[in-house]
């Protein structure tokens, strides 16, 4: 295409690429808007500790410590006031009159606050914790609940307490599994109550003694008999119909 020039050239300068490129740089800066500054907080190891903290003292009573321990977790608040605020985990404590764990607990604590310190995803430390089994076996604990290990009970404690707090959630119990285990609860009870018949007389009793379905633990209503189940680790796991039944989470061996 031909340019005709009218005017005089009073000077010239040559536009190199670079040129029109940085041209085209500031024309983008100054059609985009500014962004919007970032005020949200998020958890990180420069955050200093403030003066107080939110925090919560649970008690853990094991058969392989004579005295029991108070685990104390304390909460910082990020974001206070503002759509984003939340709690975060940022130090744990233990205490306890048994000194014979003194140096390891020490040192879990203060790994475990390190790692809250440092912030991202910090709801892997449960699956680590209750996957640590003691050599010389574990226990259960009030409700039922089989415990691997002291540490894995320390595990299952952060874990509840992050649920407290919303950075754990259970999942969600299908209709379908509710009705089922409602289900199984209301035909073991039927049948403990069918067995606690009196015979007719002059008849011996057959039936046997009824299973007494009452509180075994803190909330739990599981029967002294029942076993423990190797889905949910919960003892309450019984026999119906020649079919080993948990009446927690619903799991049958026979399908």
């Amino acid at each position: 295409m031909t340019v005709r020039i009218e005017k005089k050239i009073k000077g010239y300068a040559v536009v190199t690429p670079d040129d029109k490129a940085k041209e085209s740089a500031k024309a983008a800066e100054v059609a985009a808007p500014a962004a919007p500054e970032d005020n949200v907080i998020q958890m990180h190891e420069r955050i200093e500790r403030p003066e107080v903290l939110i925090g919560s003292t649970y008690k853990i009573k094991s058969p392989l410590v004579e005295h029991a321990m108070y685990v104390t977790i304390n909460d910082i608040v990020l974001n206070a006031g503002t759509e984003h605020e939340h709690r975060r985990p940022f130090e744990i404590f233990i205490n306890s009159k048994s000194m014979e764990h003194f140096q390891w607990i020490v040192a879990l604590t203060r790994i475990m606050s390190a790692v809250f310190r440092k912030g991202g995803d910090v709801t892997f430390i449960v699956d680590e914790m209750k996957a640590v089994f003691d050599p010389r076996g574990g226990y259960f604990k009030a409700g039922g609940v089989y415990m691997p290990s002291l540490v894995a009970e320390l595990g299952s404690i952060v874990e509840d307490h992050l649920k407290s707090i919303g950075l754990l959630h259970d999942p969600e119990m299908s209709e379908h599994q509710r009705a089922l285990i409602a289900e199984k609860r209301k035909q073991f009870e039927e049948r403990s109550k069918k067995n606690a018949e009196p015979a007719a007389p002059g008849l011996s009793s057959t039936a046997g003694h009824p299973e007494d379905i009452a509180v075994t633990g803190e909330g739990a209503s599981f029967p002294p008999s029942a076993t423990m189940c190797h889905k949910c680790n919960t003892k309450a796991l019984v026999l119906m119909d020649g079919c080993a039944t948990c009446l927690n989470c619903g799991y049958s061996k026979c399908g």
